[in-house]
């Protein structure tokens, strides 16, 4: 995703802080339901670094997205609830077919989220506009979490890379 342009106002900035909310939804939705969602015997082929990629992944998940939704309520708006997100890619996702396809899955989920932060990130810095939420507090929050996927891209890439 490429913003292509500046963040101009506090409904702007809403609306993608929005969206890197969603994003987070359903990164920690798929995270928590591949190995319960692959067949049993594809299920014993998980071993315990790609069980716990997924936790942590779910969990830094769960956690980018409350960082983002307290910067939403200091701009005094709402965000979708994970459960009605989880129940949309319950029904929109079909179970990875194994093992290298959870892990590819990741991949890309991580790599969409590293984009996405980044591009937001260029967007605000790009912009001389004043938001109701810090400045400085967002551009910090919004690095944070471009930083933690970059280095989820970097750990699914070793785990692939140690299976080829």
């Amino acid at each position: 995703m490429s913003l292509g342009q500046r963040v101009s106002s506090d409904h702007q900035l809403t609306r993608l802080l929005q969206i890197g909310v969603v994003l987070e939804e359903v990164v920690e939705s798929r995270a928590a339901h591949h190995i319960e969602s692959l067949p049993p015997d594809e299920r014993a082929a998980f071993d315990e670094e790609v069980e716990e990629l997924l936790a942590e992944a779910a969990e830094e998940s769960a956690d980018h997205r409350e960082r983002l939704e307290a910067l939403i309520d200091d701009l005094e708006a709402e965000t979708v609830e994970y459960e009605e997100i989880n129940a949309l890619v319950d029904a929109q996702y079909g179970p990875p077919e194994d093992t290298d396809g959870v892990l590819y899955d990741q991949l890309a989920n991580e790599e969409t989220a590293y984009k996405f932060y980044d591009d937001l990130i260029q967007a605000i810095e790009a912009s001389d506009a004043e938001f109701a939420v810090d400045r400085d507090r967002l551009l910090d929050t919004l690095s944070g979490i471009r930083e933690e996927e970059k280095e989820g891209v970097e750990e699914v890439t070793e785990i692939m890379e140690h299976r080829a």
